[in-house]
């Protein structure tokens, strides 16, 4: 795997901060951010997503809560990412 770095929260102080990159091999995106709270993760299981599946959260995923300013990080067909800490 190859990683890619994308991003870090614009004017983020030294540690923890937000973070996107890329997997150079499949697309996927890696992000570091911050944990969902207790209220965020009910909303989750109220709104749902499709019927029939289920709205609890697998041991192997995690719900993240990405600040709107990362947004400008992700790849997108169309458009060069720019702007904030973006390492470029």
């Amino acid at each position: 795997m190859a990683l890619k770095f994308l991003g870090i929260y614009p004017n983020t102080p030294d540690d923890g901060s937000p973070t996107i990159w890329q997997d150079e091999d499949t697309g996927d995106l890696v992000i570091q951010s911050w944990k969902a709270d207790e209220q965020t993760l009910q909303q989750c299981q109220e709104v749902g997503s499709v019927p029939g599946h289920t709205t609890d959260v697998p041991a192997h995923e995690a719900v993240i809560r990405l600040p709107a300013n990362m947004l400008q990080f992700l790849p997108r067909p169309d458009s060069e990412v720019n702007g904030g800490n973006s390492g470029t």
